[in-house]
């Protein structure tokens, strides 16, 4: 029996989509993108474009590139969701998506997302660059063919090694001003490579039984809180030492780094706060794993923000 099939009955909607409201699967079809998710790559691309013109970049090739790069990446969310539907059909955090509610069907849902694919490509090609074009699709093909289809469900380094995918905006913002990469964008592209366990895994530690159910080894689920709570704080250690080298490199005056430090205080105390409450036992609300979650979110958003206001008070 597979994973669809075990789901108790119409939680895997096969009713037509045709009769569905047009708001209604207009939403289903933005959903099927994952806007959440693109908001957090557009916020990282946005200000790497400000540093790469060491002011304001070209506001018609910002625009073009998050165009481009909101398409590429809901592509890559809309082939990420047909991949998944069986396991989304079984977990209670995914139990809404359109593909699982029937409000689009699976065939609707990879036409959509192949669409998207071509156009974002073509788009930034024409209107950024080549370069940017090929990263951005680089990043979704990682996502879908090597994360989607080979990590996920075999590997509890899977988040690890899959973030790669969303690392890539900060070289397409980059190469979309400068059409080459340098070692500020290699930077930061690691401070997001180590950024995303700490960020994830709090959030998998909540769910972990969503995950165990499927059978998708994410780290809570193969390994304790307390293996997971202390990776968590190696993770964070390193990105926060990768996320001061853009200073001694010469790419930051003095307002990004005093940020950096300030938010990687307050990062790592939390992430150790969260080791001593998995140390100690301490398991469901107790453990209170979603704060570091929520504060990773904070803390990626105004440390880019830091990003594009440097070149204005150097």
């Amino acid at each position: 029996m597979t994973a669809v099939e075990s789901r108790p009955a119409g939680s895997l909607s096969t009713q037509s989509t045709s009769h569905r409201p047009f708001g209604a699967r207009a939403k289903a079809f933005l959903a099927l993108t994952k806007p959440r998710v693109i908001e957090l790559l557009l916020m990282t691309t946005v200000p790497v474009m400000f540093l790469a013109a060491e002011g304001v970049p070209d506001l018609w090739l910002v625009l073009a590139t998050c165009v481009g790069g909101f398409m590429s990446a809901g592509g890559a969310g809309a082939f990420n969701m047909y991949i998944d539907r069986d396991i989304d059909a079984l977990m209670d955090r995914t139990s809404q998506r359109p593909l699982v509610t029937g409000m689009v069907s699976p065939r609707e849902c990879l036409v959509f997302a192949y669409t998207l694919t071509v156009v974002s490509t073509v788009w930034l090609w024409v209107l950024v660059n080549p370069l940017s074009s090929m990263l951005a699709l680089g990043a979704l093909l990682f996502y879908v063919l090597v994360y989607t289809m080979l990590l996920k469900r075999r590997t509890a380094q899977n988040i690890v090694w899959g973030g790669i995918a969303g690392c890539m905006p900060v070289f397409v913002g980059w190469s979309a001003v400068t059409n080459s990469v340098s070692w500020a964008g290699v930077v930061l592209f690691l401070v997001i490579f180590f950024w995303t366990p700490p960020h994830y895994w709090p959030l998998s530690m909540k769910v972990k039984d969503d995950y165990e159910r499927v059978g998708v080894p994410m780290l809570p689920v193969v390994a304790g809180n307390k293996v997971v709570a202390r990776q968590i704080v190696v993770y964070s250690w390193v990105m926060v030492a990768v996320s001061l080298a853009l200073w001694p490199l010469g790419y930051t005056g003095w307002f990004y780094p005093a940020v950096a430090v300030l938010l990687g205080a307050f990062w790592l105390k939390e992430a150790h706060a969260l080791q001593s409450r998995a140390k100690s036992g301490v398991t469901g609300a107790k453990l209170k794993e979603m704060r570091l979650f929520h504060w990773s979110i904070t803390y990626v958003s105004l440390l880019f923000v830091a990003v594009a206001v440097d070149p204005f008070l150097r």
